[in-house]
């Protein structure tokens, strides 16, 4: 009996689709299929080729935008407007990958500086590093599957693209695209399997390069099994701290932090979790926090009115459910939500003050909760915003210049939003986590020059 995954709509838990599942035995043709095609450079595709495939499937895509945001709240649960954000996000992240192959280029190196130098001229030019293994995440289906395939494909290398097993639909919808628009067969392989054979795939000797998104426990694991010679990325997640001075600017930055932290349910790698407030304001933060939490209107993802969904799965939501009851008894004051609305659904929450041990208060929640803690000193609170070992982004708000720069160059992040909130992301720009939120930056530019590796080449002549 051929094993399967079933799609469901994690709104209703219906049935979307069910998919066949390959086992250990297909391995091997595919890991072979993409080094075969890498290992014969007459097979690589030329740079001209390759923006003409991307901008191609960046035009088909944009034809069919309405089919892809469809197909990506049907399986991942995220409501219709921010949908309708991700699919136009991963248009242009097509887009900026096509734009990136006229700058995958090396440099000169100058020769004739001693005089066991002369008579040469040296260069190093990029070529594509090699079979590319992918391993994607759940909460942006389609724009994630961007940032691994179409950098791979704008690189020059082979992908085999292993998306999350609840939502693979996105990632298999733009590798039918992108050979659509003329990419050869092989270039991008699209596996669906259990986590054994994922690691099975991803750790073989032939790939030459690991891009991963999810968990920081299966991350790390998998890097601790690379061959030698094979190099990574990855991208886990935070507990996106906030810090807010008593000059902050209440009008922006109230609605500001409730989208940053309720934003697809709070399952986002940088969602807003945990705000650090200057006691001076803090009744009054709280206050309108809580009542701007209240508004967020909670459903079918479908219904373009709805700005909090689903989480991905009941046993997600049962996740959630415990830890805010657990920070509530251990002495977390409940300010907003707290409670079920149904198998799928959860009350978008605020917690006062909850004990730094609670879960939310250490672990990534990856569900929508904020906990707001009092500050007296800004330095205590930027030490307790420093305190876990993950670290990604990071955010204070404030009128004050001075205040800004020290929070900036204090917190423990690799970006630091000012008056902003900390899930702020363009795809042009640096993205990834620190210590044990990730190894890397990711982005679109940033993966491609990740995805390529340097040749120098020095010719000798006596007419140099």
């Amino acid at each position: 009996m051929e094993n399967t995954t079933k799609i469901i709509f994690p709104y209703d838990q219906s049935l979307v689709k069910e998919l066949p599942l390959i086992n250990k035995n297909d391995i091997e043709k595919i890991l072979n299929t993409a080094q075969n095609l890498f290992n014969d450079q007459s097979n690589w595709i030329p740079a001209f080729k390759r923006i003409e495939i991307l901008e191609k499937a960046a035009s088909i895509m944009n034809e069919r935008s309405e089919e892809l945001i469809h197909l990506a709240i049907s399986e991942g649960g995220k409501p219709y407007k921010d949908s309708k954000a991700e699919i136009l996000r991963a248009i242009k992240g097509v887009k900026l990958a096509a734009e990136h192959i006229s700058q995958i280029k090396g440099e000169q190196i100058p020769m004739g500086l001693t005089e066991a130098s002369v008579n040469r001229i040296a260069f190093t030019s990029k070529e594509p590093i090699g079979v590319v293994a992918a391993v994607s995440a759940f909460n942006h289906p389609l724009n994630l599957a961007v940032h691994q395939i179409a950098t791979a494909v704008a690189a020059g290398c082979p992908v085999i693209f292993k998306p999350s097993s609840n939502t693979p639909l996105s990632g298999l919808a733009l590798a039918d695209i992108l050979r659509e628009a003329g990419l050869p067969e092989g270039w991008v392989q699209v596996v669906l399997c259990d986590n054994e054979t994922a690691e099975l795939l991803v750790t073989d000797s032939r790939v030459h390069f690991l891009t991963f998104i999810g968990s920081a426990k299966v991350g790390w694991h998998l890097k601790s099994k690379l061959p030698p010679g094979t190099r990574c990325a990855l991208e886990h997640g935070g507990a996106a701290p906030v810090i807010v001075e008593s000059d902050a600017d209440f009008s922006t930055m109230i609605p500001d932090l409730v989208k940053g932290g309720f934003y697809h349910a709070g399952q986002v790698c940088v969602s807003v979790q945990k705000i650090y407030v200057n006691q001076e304001i803090c009744d009054r933060f709280v206050e309108q926090f809580a009542e701007a939490t209240n508004k967020l209107v909670v459903g079918n993802p479908f219904d373009e009115k709805t700005d909090v969904g689903s989480l991905i799965t009941p046993k997600e939501l049962s996740r959630v459910e415990e830890w805010v009851n657990e920070a509530i008894q251990e002495g977390a004051k409940l300010i907003a939500g707290g409670k079920r609305i149904s198998d799928t659904c959860f009350e978008p929450t605020v917690l006062f003050n909850p004990s730094e041990d609670s879960k939310v208060s250490t672990n990534e929640i990856f569900g929508p909760v904020v906990c707001i803690y009092p500050f007296t000193n800004r330095e205590e609170a930027i030490k307790k915003a420093n305190a876990l070992d993950v670290h990604f982004q990071a955010a204070v708000f404030t009128k004050n210049l001075d205040i800004a720069l020290d929070a900036a160059k204090k917190l423990n992040a690799t970006a630091v939003m000012v008056n902003d909130n900390t899930a702020f992301r363009v795809d042009w720009m640096p993205f990834g986590g620190r210590d044990a939120s990730g190894l890397g930056m990711g982005g679109i530019s940033y993966t491609i020059d990740d995805m390529t590796r340097e040749k120098l080449t020095v010719f000798k002549s006596k007419y140099l």
